[in-house]
């Protein structure tokens, strides 16, 4: 068993993580309390899985033990990605204090950073998997996939298992609650994994531009879930989604506006939150969602024609 800490850079809540993965479809599970978490993920290299008890203590530090197997600097990584550790936050309460509306959001929810899914790989997945169900459904199916493939992890007197490394999804010939046609796709997304296309470091290393255009490329990712997946899985603080509309509409609730702004009007309103603008779109994002518990958790992209 193998320890790590992580020391943030600025104001950082591991409950407000937890708060915050406790609504989303990330495979982030609440584990103990309210501050702490339970990590479950296939370790990017693809050899093995792990769980990691994630806590905070009173002096801000993060603690993380692991159980599984993987390169202990690769599960590091992956968590503190994960929890948006791996980015200088120091100045993120400072945007607030210059924009009262956001600032007023980030108080109401403890400066929260995004959490993010543990890897590109998994967010692709997660996202076509979701594409035109909801997310109670989405989550059964990866639940399904998690204890039907997942590797097996014992936490003291407990199994856990997390989504199935690529290898192990490209072995599953269906999956009950989704169509052939996607699993098609999750297979393709495995060996895009597998190849080094869906290379989480690589992609947000790349240009914007440059790594959604090679994003658009993979079978079943539309523009909307090429953007939600560099920002989502890799963990790129300062992208903006152009394309998700309910992001749009969130910003139009919180600043008055009487319609969902434009590129223009975004991106003036979006410049005050440099260095993190996806930070700030996800805050005012779930800030709005909550106040509309209906509202699809997936955006309901056409899934691309395959040959």
């Amino acid at each position: 068993m193998q320890q790590f800490t992580i020391k943030p850079l600025g104001r950082f809540s591991l409950a407000a993580a937890a708060d915050f993965a406790g609504g989303f479809a990330a495979g982030i599970g609440l584990h103990g309390s309210d501050t702490a978490l339970l990590a479950t993920f296939p370790v990017e290299g693809w050899d093995g899985s792990v769980s990691v008890d994630i806590w905070q203590t009173s002096d801000g530090i993060v603690h993380g033990e692991i159980h599984g197997t993987g390169d202990p600097e690769t599960i590091k990584r992956q968590v503190a990605r994960s929890l948006s550790l791996d980015h200088d936050g120091r100045g993120w309460e400072e945007i607030g204090t210059r924009d009262p509306v956001l600032g007023s959001i980030q108080a109401r929810y403890d400066w929260l950073r995004p959490v993010c899914f543990y890897s590109a790989y998994e967010a692709a997945t997660s996202f076509v998997i979701g594409q035109r169900i909801s997310m109670r459904q989405a989550r059964v199916v990866k639940d399904r996939l998690a204890t039907s493939l997942g590797d097996t992890i014992e936490i003291g007197h407990r199994v856990v298992r997390p989504f199935p490394r690529p290898p192990r999804l490209l072995d599953t010939p269906d999956v009950h609650g989704i169509s052939a046609g996607k699993v098609s796709r999750l297979h393709d997304l495995a060996r895009a994994a597998l190849d080094g296309r869906l290379d989480t470091e690589r992609l947000r290393s790349l240009p914007e531009a440059e790594a959604l255009a090679a994003l658009a490329t993979l079978p079943g990712v539309g523009p909307w879930t090429a953007q939600a997946i560099l920002t989502r899985g890799c963990g790129v603080a300062d992208a903006l989604p152009m394309t998700d509309e309910i992001s749009r509409t969130a910003v139009a609730a919180a600043y008055g506006l009487a319609e969902p702004p434009d590129d223009e009007t975004w991106t003036q309103i979006s410049d005050g939150w440099r260095p993190y603008r996806m930070w700030a779109t996800v805050l005012l994002h779930m800030a709005w969602r909550r106040d509309q518990p209906d509202t699809p958790s997936y955006r309901q992209e056409r899934p691309k024609a395959t040959t």
